[in-house]
């Protein structure tokens, strides 16, 4: 028969392992219970809240509130897209002289008018040349009157041939000529009866018919120098001709002169700003440099790539809007002036014109655009004021307080356009529905209200 020996130091090892066991299973159950009772307490103070919120809400003073009623508005259809802003005219401003830049009065930015100066060139050559030719046409004009002189013209008198004193002496010799030979005619014919009926000697008749001949003589010598006379008259009317055109040939230097003085300054060809001006006083410049670039920017025009798709429901005189990034709160308004015919087979897109009032020059060549091209028709949308909608900053979103009898209603809402102080609601109000428009951060879904 076998004893078991257990020391003392074993006993105790076993009591303490015991009591240890019975230490931790006894916190074990009193978590259990703590975790329970925290479980409810938590449940009844949530109730509790719960009904203290809404009796907090109900026994709270209503809020005062102004309203007003969403609207259904006939909203267009459009077109969106996306281009650039170019400027209507665009000109290099070139010189017609070559010369020496002696002045430019106006820099990058300016506005020019029509006919300002943009820059001024030596001209004291060309005035040197125009006062030539200004001493030209003096001495063609006296080259004229010298001329009218010759022929007893006054200035700018008629040219009569026969009213020349060459002429008219010779016009007198005639007509003494033809007298004479009437009344030479006359004796020879008497003298000739005479000597028929044998009354007078024969050689008293020859005397009368040889004094006949000569008188026809004279007559016909008197008629060359008439002739001759009226020649030499309309040959000088012919010196006086050309003289005249001497003097409009002077003239004429004059005016091209006159044009090499103009051409000295460099003027804008229309109004608009000047975007570069390269050259600078002393340079000297010629016809093929430039002078300075002016754009025409009101109109300013709108180029728009559209798809093919949208194309054919875009004619000109069609209304345009449009937005910049430089003045977000800005619209400006246009119509469309030119459809390109072709499609790009790359973007497959067509080039859209439009020229936009641009007044005030807001609108800068090379800015980027959205624009809308209205189409005809449209579609109904709801509006409702400005004041209406309010932006939460927590939930990045747009809400709107519809108001139902005398309780607020919260409405999370997408919106769209804003127009004339109202705004699109794309989702979340429908037309007719009252909505608050004042104390909206006094609001919250169920509160009161007093309109």
């Amino acid at each position: 028969m076998s004893v078991s020996f257990i020391s003392p130091n074993t006993r105790a090892g076993a009591l303490m392992c015991l009591l240890l066991g019975v230490v931790v299973f006894g916190a074990a159950a009193c978590g259990r219970s703590e975790s329970k009772t925290n479980a409810k307490t938590d449940t009844r103070a949530e109730e509790g809240a719960t009904k203290g919120g809404a009796a907090n809400a109900s026994d709270a003073p209503p809020v005062a509130v102004t309203t007003a009623k969403a609207e259904a508005r006939e909203v267009p259809s459009y077109i969106q897209s996306t281009g650039s802003l170019v400027a209507e005219e665009t000109s290099d401003v070139a010189s017609q002289a070559s010369g020496q830049v002696v002045a430019t009065p106006v820099g990058v930015g300016a506005f020019v008018r029509q006919g300002d100066v943009l820059a001024r060139l030596n001209d004291r050559d060309a005035r040197l040349r125009l006062q030539q030719a200004q001493a030209g046409v003096q001495q063609a004009i006296a080259g004229v009157r010298q001329a009218e002189a010759r022929l007893g013209l006054r200035p700018g008198g008629n040219f009569d041939a026969s009213a020349i004193p060459e002429a008219r002496a010779a016009n007198a010799n005639l007509e003494q000529a033809q007298a004479e030979l009437r009344l030479a005619e006359a004796n020879e014919r008497r003298y000739r009866a005479l000597v028929e009926t044998g009354d007078t000697a024969v050689s008293t008749y020859d005397q009368f018919r040889t004094a006949r001949d000569t008188a026809r003589a004279r007559v016909n010598a008197a008629r060359q120098q008439l002739e001759a006379a009226l020649n030499t008259a309309r040959q000088s009317n012919q010196a006086i001709q050309t003289a005249e055109s001497a003097v409009s040939s002077a003239r004429a230097q004059v005016a091209i002169a006159q044009k090499a003085v103009g051409d000295a300054i460099i003027r804008a060809p229309y109004a608009g700003y000047v975007s570069n001006r390269p050259v600078a006083v002393g340079e000297y410049v010629t016809p093929a440099a430039i002078i300075a670039t002016v754009l025409r920017t009101n109109p300013i025009k709108l180029q728009l790539q559209v798809p093919e798709a949208e194309v054919p429901f875009i004619t000109p005189g069609m209304g345009v809007s449009l937005e910049v990034d430089a003045h977000r709160d800005r619209k400006f308004a246009g119509r469309v002036t030119a459809v390109n015919p072709a499609i790009d087979p790359v973007s497959r897109a067509a080039t859209v014109e439009a020229a936009i009032e641009n007044g005030d020059n807001a609108l800068r060549s090379g800015m980027f655009a959205t624009a809308r091209i209205v189409r005809t028709g449209g579609s109904k949308a709801v509006f409702v004021p400005r004041a209406a909608v309010f932006s939460d900053q927590n939930t990045q979103s747009y809400r709107v307080f519809v108001i139902d009898k005398d309780t607020a209603k919260l409405r999370v809402v997408q919106i769209g356009t804003d127009e004339g102080g109202a705004i699109q609601i794309i989702s979340g109000v429908n037309a007719d529905e009252t909505v608050a428009t004042s104390n909206l951060q006094q609001l919250f879904e169920g509160a009161r209200v007093r309109q």
